[in-house]
Parts: structure tokens; C-alpha cells; sequence
């Protein structure tokens, strides 16, 4: 084993290394060491019909052989059925399918093999006995097969993300953002921003090192100012998408809002479509704030029923009230639950009541808010059409009445809520593909600092300049988890034919 830096190679050759390469200086060469061979169950615990386990390492190929008990390997990729032995006692522990994948061209990268068995819990018990009874096999760490496939360049940490996003992902449009990352478009567009961010930085280090005794041409910073000013209105544009992956990742936080005995529990209750929430006629029964994880029309919901807001003395209601207003500074959308029956067929105290309901900053700036009318089974049919007719003439958020008794009217704020949903979140298979983590978030605000200061620094200290784009490019590199140094020194020779 052995590693060089680019300053002892420029040495070796009987050159001076330029500048560019000693601030690049970098182990470029380091020789993997052998590796564990792992093995686990692939598929989920418990019984079921077929369970697979999986094996990755150089011994693989040595543990499928001794299970099976024949010579040759099978062929590559192909299914093959089996007898699976115990090697140490030659019992049979199952008939069942195996796969054989050679590295490369494996989920990790590595020599690969797979067994397909029945997933009784006796037939995989013995199996991961056996195969922890081999030498130089070892029971693989939580997600180790991921990072092996990530450290052998098989997947980069967006689509790392995007595979762990699929696993848990609960509705259709969780599932379509996560496998749009997990096949690699939004580490294309952070690659394709880190390869632009190397070319500027390669032609800033060519100009300082060889700009007087190469005679490069003036124009070259001209060109790297405008490639960086389209690069910051690019992350910026990317940064401002109203955190649309986030949610579509997280859930879109809805809170269910309103005075005491409104109903707020109740439509939890319903919307969740089973008893979450105590439901009684005492008023000040909710305290705290309880949660239920939904999906509607595709979207994760976390919907939250909060404690009613009043005057009271009551420590603990004190309490739940602060609680509840601290969620609705938070919400991203606001369900206001209002009873009808205190506004018909006088309706023009609503407004004066939703702002009750909803104080200066509450909710979070730009939240949207629904207007739910409960109790609508008391109201006669014309005070319905009124009541309806004030929200729409006082200019009120989107209104609809509701009755969590008999579940009338509650296809028509789904449907609201849908709509709101769906341009919160947007579509996660159109345009480009949006932020999913906050780290993404926190490296690109980095990032866009640092190419902000390059423009300050470039008329005082061009090589501080250079730092501020190379501080930019690492923050790219560590949300894909590609961070080298090395490929700016190739485009400094291969843009600029410098010793020729």
C-alpha cells in the first residue's frame, strides 16, 4: 500500500509542481483493503411466502458453493434452483432459489449471491446460521449493503437518500419523488453544478499561475464571472421551491384549529377515520396536541387537533392553548373549525371569530387556511346558502360546511384540502426535481454564500477569490459525496495546454 501527493509527483518527474497543485495537493491513490463478506435477510421479518438473503464479499462465491454443495457457480444473473445445505452437517435446510452476481456488476459493487427460500422463520433462521458458521462471513451492520454500494461508486448520497425515501415511502407521490432521486436526477443536476464550479475554479487557478508566463487570454475571469452568476441564479431559483420536497418527504403539517366544543376532535376522529381523539361535550377536553399520519389524494398529512382557544384560568388548558397556538405558527395549512350553528343566519361576526381563531402570525406566513363549518345537520337549508354566501362576499378563505355527525359535506373539504396539497407539493414528476433534505438545503445556502464572497473578493485577493469558489464546490461535493480535488488540475492541463 502506498499514496502520493501531486507535489511528490511533480518531484518524481523533476518539476516544479505550479501552485494550482500544491494547493491542491491530494492522496490520490490508496489501494481498498480486504474486505468482510456480510450477509443478512434482505426481505421483512416475520412469515411470509418467500424471504431472500443476501451475501456481498469476496467469500459470496465460496459461501453459495459450500450451500449448495456444488462445484461450479451457477451462471451469472440467472435463477437457479438449488437443495441449500448446512455445510457443517450436510442437512438440508430448504430448496429454494439462487442468484449469482459478480462483481461489478452488483448492487454493491462486489461479488454478490442471493438466496431465495421459504419465509418460515425456521427455514431463514438456519440459513443465516449456516452462513454465519462460514469463515471470513459476518452479519452485515444496519444499511451496509447501501454504503458498500455508495463507496464503490455504484450509488452517490442523493440516491442513497432516494432509496432509504422508497423504502418508507407511504403514498404514490412519496413514492414518485423518491424514485426520481433514487435514479439519480437530482445528483445529475449537483453534479452538473459541481462540474461547472471545477472549470471556473480550474481557469481562476490557471490565470493566477500561468497568466504572465502563458499569455492566457484576458476574457478567461470574464467567463468565469458570468458562469458563476448563472450558477447563482440557478441554486438560488432551486432554493426558493417553497419547500416542496421537504413536505412531500416529511408530511404537510395540517392543524385543526377553532374554540372549545367546535368539533375539532371530531373531524380528527373523521378524517382519520377512527377514535385518535377523546370526544366529549365537556368543553376543554383536548390539552395537548394529538397527531394522526393520513394520506389524501397521494400526499403524506400529519394532521394535528389542538387544544380549543378560550379564556380560562385553568393552568393545564393554559398550557395546551400556548401549545396549540406554537403548532400554528408552524402549520402549513390551517384547518379553522368554526360551528355554524353561532353564525347563521347572522354571518357577519365570521371574520371577527377567524381572526380570533387565527392571531397576528398565526399561522405561519403564507399558510393557507380553510374555513370549516361544523355542525351544518342544525342549520336550516337557506341559512346554509347564506352562511356560504358571507364567506364569499367577506372575502374569507376558502369555506365548507361540514357535519362530523352524519359526515355530510366531508368529500368537499378533502377536495379543498387536495387542492391545497397539490400546490404545496406539487407534481414530483415534473420540472426539476425539488429538495428532499435539509442538509441539501443547508450545503446549497453555504454554497451560495460562498460564490457571493467570490464576487468581493476578486478585485482585492484573486487567490482568496479561487477559495470562495473551492468552498463552493465542496459544499455541491458533500451533498452527492463526491468531494475531489484531483479532476481541477485535469481541466487546468486540458483547457489550457500548459508546457506544451
Amino acid at each position: 500500500m502506498w499514496a502520493a501527493t501531486w507535489g511528490q509527483v511533480f518531484a518524481g518527474l523533476g518539476l516544479a509542481p505550479p501552485r494550482a497543485a500544491l494547493r491542491l495537493s491530494t492522496r490520490f491513490y490508496r489501494p481498498a483493503g480486504k474486505r468482510d463478506t456480510i450477509f443478512a435477510l434482505s426481505s421483512g421479518h416475520g412469515k411470509c411466502g418467500v424471504a431472500v438473503i443476501r451475501a456481498s464479499g469476496p467469500a459470496s462465491g465460496a459461501a453459495l458453493q459450500r450451500l449448495t454443495g456444488q462445484q461450479e457457480l451457477p451462471p451469472p444473473r440467472a435463477v437457479t434452483l438449488r437443495r441449500i445445505r448446512d455445510p457443517s452437517s450436510a442437512e438440508t435446510l430448504d430448496k429454494g432459489l439462487v442468484v449469482w452476481f459478480p462483481g461489478p456488476r452488483s448492487f454493491t459493487g462486489e461479488d454478490c449471491a442471493e438466496l431465495q427460500v421459504h419465509g418460515g422463520p425456521a427455514v431463514v433462521s438456519g440459513v443465516l446460521q449456516a452462513l454465519g458458521r462460514l469463515p471470513g462471513l459476518r452479519p452485515a451492520d444496519p444499511g451496509e449493503f447501501t454504503k458498500r454500494a455508495f463507496q464503490n461508486g455504484k450509488l452517490d448520497l442523493t440516491e442513497v437518500e432516494g432509496l432509504g425515501d422508497l423504502i418508507h415511502a407511504e403514498t404514490e407521490a412519496q413514492r414518485r419523488q423518491a424514485l426520481r432521486q433514487m435514479e439519480g436526477e437530482l445528483g445529475q443536476l449537483y453534479q452538473r453544478w459541481s462540474e461547472e464550479l471545477t472549470k471556473a475554479l480550474a481557469h481562476v487557478e490557471a490565470f493566477i499561475d500561468f497568466s504572465e508566463d502563458d499569455n492566457l487570454e484576458e476574457d478567461v475571469l470574464a467567463g468565469v464571472d458570468t458562469a458563476v452568476q448563472t450558477l447563482q441564479r440557478e441554486v438560488t431559483g432551486h432554493l426558493q421551491d417553497g419547500r416542496r420536497g421537504e413536505r412531500l418527504r416529511g408530511g404537510v403539517h395540517v392543524v385543526i384549529a377553532g374554540p372549545t366544543n367546535a368539533g375539532k376532535s371530531s373531524l380528527l376522529n373523521l378524517l382519520s377515520r377512527r377514535p385518535v381523539a377523546i370526544v366529549s361535550p365537556v368543553a376543554g377536553t383536548t390539552r395537548d396536541v394529538v397527531e394522526s399520519a393520513l394520506n389524501i389524494g397521494g400526499y403524506p398529512v400529519v394532521l394535528s387537533d389542538t387544544a380549543g382557544l378560550r379564556q380560562s384560568q385553568d393552568a393545564v388548558e393554559q398550557e395546551g392553548m400556548s401549545r396549540a397556538r406554537d403548532r400554528l405558527q408552524r402549520a402549513d395549512v390551517v384547518l379553522a373549525v368554526l360551528p355554524a350553528v353561532d353564525f347563521a343566519p347572522e354571518s357577519g361576526r365570521l371574520a371577527d371569530a377567524l381572526r380570533a381563531v387565527l392571531p397576528p402570525g398565526a399561522p405561519a406566513p403564507r399558510a393557507p387556511c380553510i374555513l370549516v363549518l361544523n355542525k351544518a345537520d342544525l342549520l336550516e337549508e337557506g341559512q346554509r346558502g347564506a352562511l356560504l354566501g358571507a364567506c364569499r362576499e367577506g372575502a374569507l378563505p376558502p369555506a365548507c360546511l361540514l357535519s362530523c355527525r352524519s359526515g355530510e359535506g366531508i368529500d368537499q373539504l378533502l377536495n379543498l384540502l387536495a387542492v391545497q396539497l397539490e400546490q404545496m407539493c406539487g407534481n414530483p414528476l415534473a420540472g426539476s426535481p425539488s429538495l428532499t433534505q435539509a442538509r441539501h438545503r443547508l450545503h446549497l445556502t453555504s454554497c451560495l454564500d460562498s460564490l457571493g464572497r467570490y464576487h468581493g473578493y476578486k478585485a482585492l485577493d484573486l487567490v482568496l477569490a479561487a477559495e470562495e469558489l473551492r468552498l463552493a464546490r465542496r459544499h455541491l461535493g458533500k451533498i452527492t459525496g463526491r468531494v475531489s480535488a484531483e479532476e481541477i488540475l485535469d481541466i487546468i492541463f486540458r483547457d489550457f495546454c500548459v508546457g506544451k
